[in-house]
């Protein structure tokens, strides 16, 4: 009897893949040519946007949902499958939660969810979680009519009264500031465009500083001084942002005294601070911009502590007074450890907690500030998360923290510092019930080929087996120093439930094992980031985990860039990959400095107007490294408003795969034609797209069918 993914491959012979124009472009630096029969595919944003659309719009428009058209039809033999998986990893999710609240400036603050309500009510209890609720938002009224809604950056004013919040209706992270009276229930005429979402409140309760976008690129450009009642016309920018490679932003300290600007590029930070009761001063910077100097600040009393990697690879923390930020006044506090990565750093009056990465798992560390007394907190399991949580307040010996592993549901937790007692004040519910003790979860390292031991986090039912028959999901992202963390996912439990044993990949670009980690997994060495997923497999396959017939891979964003660099150097060991809003196309992208975050990122990936670094990134580049060869059974998928990594480049590389691959394995792209980078809005309506790469590995290994 033919098999699951016999039948699915007849199917698909018999079904006419969409085939795209060719309109050859000849793309020329460095005395190098590139001929690119898609790049006509890229849109302007009003390209996108026009009422009437043009020409090279409406072709990109027919060929998008040529490939939607036909992964439906592909996949059409799962619909029913992709309706009881969605019904039963949105059953576990619970449909009347609560945040759990904390303490800011007099109100108890939390979020709430209504049973069908895909967004959160965000609410406040004054002094007492007894007192009368108030409703400060409530997103599902505010997303009506709206088939993407989502709202950011809530903050209220220092007398508790008005409520600034930012909106974006269209999934390109581009959001409008309004304000909300909260004893009246007003929302004002300010409205705040262009902006991106974080801002903050001066002492007088009526200045207010944002930060505006560069409207061809979206960076962040401009922090502006805006008055509550004036005309946006007469704010004032405070701060201009002239050097692309870096983000800029604006908060307010802990401590509620200073109103702070960063800038920060790949290696180097840069702050300017102004206290918060001179809402018409001038911004001081905090010591000259330097190069290669990367660090954060936090107020306290007199003193501010840096947490910096001024002479330390994995960061060390210093402090200096107040008044006097030059860099000869800082004095070390905690010295620099070469096997400890200190990232964080949360400021209370007695105390220090600092937030650390050793050997691939968090830890949090805390530091009496009185007795110089210090200690760990202890957890249990092999792989695990923890991390510092809400801590608004100042004058406290609760700590709030958050914990999860991958069989343990996140838990938030406060810890009394000072007789180090704990009290779990929620765990996760997953609605229909979970028993971690039915999960078995690992850590074992994987033999890089220049020697590195590699991490990896796995877990599975106690049930299955590990064999050679045995489906497997591998899973990594690998770039800009973000580790990927062993947490736990109520969603995940539809694959382990069904037999597969998931696993992630601590590869090298993400700064699990140190800043090292990092530094060895970009630019010039981005080559081991992908090397090192693949022989991550190698080894499970060695180990018998499962066999390249049953082996999957996905990742997304920079993690869809090591899909696409994979399944070029190993396709034979993958059954089946996904990539998720996959930045493929990285000499064309980084030529462009018109595209967001592109200028940013030179320092991670480095700049393609220098020769040695255009022949390097050509020489992984997913897009322009594909050739006439087999490649695994694949499902790509895109937002069609994706501001960070635009549609074009996963559209130009189906179309380019299915031209060149010289096998009959499935292809398949998925554009949500309505979203960007983060997909659909709302907590249920975004596990559609869940629903159908899950069922796409299912249908691989035969257990849609027979499930």
């Amino acid at each position: 009897m033919p098999s699951e993914q016999d039948v699915m491959k007849e199917k698909v012979a018999a079904l006419e893949a969409p085939v795209a124009i060719k309109k050859d472009s000849v793309l020329e630096i460095h005395d190098h040519q590139r001929v690119d029969p898609y790049f006509w595919m890229r849109l302007t944003d009003d390209q996108k946007t026009a009422e009437t659309p043009d020409e090279q719009t409406q072709n990109v428009v027919n060929y998008l949902n040529a490939e939607n058209d036909y992964t439906e039809e592909v996949m059409s033999h799962t619909s029913e499958f992709q309706e009881k998986l969605f019904d039963e990893i949105v059953g576990r999710i619970k449909k009347d939660d609560e945040s759990v609240p904390y303490l800011k400036n007099g109100y108890w603050y939390y979020t709430r969810f209504v049973e069908d309500g895909e967004y959160p009510i965000y609410c406040r209890k004054k002094g007492s979680l007894d007192a009368d609720e108030e409703i400060l938002i409530d997103a599902n009224e505010l997303a009506k009519g709206h088939e993407y809604y989502n709202v950011s950056g809530l903050t209220v004013s220092p007398d508790n009264k008005i409520l600034a919040y930012a909106e974006d209706l269209i999934s390109r992270r581009i959001y409008t500031y309004r304000f909300k009276n909260l004893e009246t229930g007003e929302v004002y005429d300010d409205k705040l465009e262009n902006v991106n979402p974080g801002a903050a409140w001066a002492n007088d309760n009526k200045t207010f500083f944002y930060t505006t976008k560069n409207k061809i690129s979206l960076l962040s450009e401009k922090i502006n001084r805006h008055v509550l009642g004036q005309n946006t016309d007469q704010d004032e920018v405070v701060y201009h942002e002239k050097d692309p490679s870096y983000y800029i932003g604006v908060y307010k300290s802990t401590s509620d005294d200073y109103i702070i600007i960063y800038n920060s590029s790949t290696l180097v930070s840069d702050y300017h601070v102004l206290k918060a009761d001179n809402p018409q001063g001038d911004f001081v910077q905090f010591i000259p911009r330097g190069t290669k100097h990367e660090y954060t600040i936090q107020h306290f009393e007199d003193k501010w502590y840096i947490v910096t990697n001024w002479e330390a690879q994995n960061f060390r923390l210093m402090e200096c007074p107040v008044n006097n930020t030059a860099q000869e006044n800082w004095k070390e506090v905690i010295g620099h450890r070469s096997d400890v990565l200190l990232q964080g750093l949360d400021v209370f009056k007695n105390h220090l907690v600092l937030s650390e990465r050793s050997n691939a798992l968090t830890h949090i560390r805390i530091l009496d500030q009185k007795t110089g007394e210090e200690h760990y907190l202890q957890f249990k399991e092999p792989a695990y998360v923890a991390y510092t949580s809400t801590n608004p307040e100042f004058n406290t010996n609760l700590l709030r923290f958050v914990y999860s592993s991958l069989t343990t549901p996140f838990s938030t937790i406060d810890y009394n510092m000072d007789d180090r007692t704990r009290e779990v004040k929620k765990q996760q519910e997953v609605v229909g019930g979970h028993n971690p003790d039915d999960y078995t979860t690992e850590r074992v390292f994987a033999d890089a080929r220049d020697g590195t031991k590699i991490p990896m986090s796995i877990v599975y039912k106690n049930s299955t087996v590990k064999s050679s028959s045995t489906p497997l999901l591998q899973y990594a992202y690998g770039s800009y120093g973000s580790s990927t963390d062993p947490w736990f996912s109520s969603v995940r439990l539809s694959l382990l439930d069904r037999g597969f044993i998931y696993a992630i990949a601590h590869i090298r670009g993400g700064q699990e094992m140190g800043r090292q980690w990092y530094e060895d997994g970009k630019m010039f060495k981005k080559i081991n980031t992908f090397t090192d997923f693949v022989d991550c497999s190698k080894h499970l396959i060695k180990e018998e985990y499962t066999s390249a017939d049953h082996l999957y891979a996905m990742g997304g964003s920079a993690g869809g860039l090591l899909m696409g660099a994979v399944v070029n150097l190993a396709p034979e060991l993958y059954n089946g990959v996904i990539a998720a809003v996959p930045f493929v196309d990285v000499v064309s992208t980084m030529l462009d400095e018109s595209i967001p975050l592109t200028t940013n990122e030179f320092d991670e990936w480095g700049n393609p107007k220098n020769k040695d670094s255009y022949e390097y990134m050509l020489s992984y580049s997913p897009y322009d490294q594909v050739s006439e060869q087999d490649y695994p059974n694949m499902l790509i998928t895109t937002g069609y408003f994706d501001s960070q990594v635009q549609y074009w480049e996963p559209a130009k590389w189906i179309a380019k795969l299915r031209d060149k691959k010289t096998d009959d394995n499935i292809l398949l792209l998925k554009t949500n034609m309505e979203a960007g980078h983060g997909g659909a809005s709302g907590r249920f309506k975004r596990h559609r797209e869940t629903a159908l790469e899950y069922s796409f590995f299912l249908d691989l290994e035969g257990k849609v069918l027979a499930d």
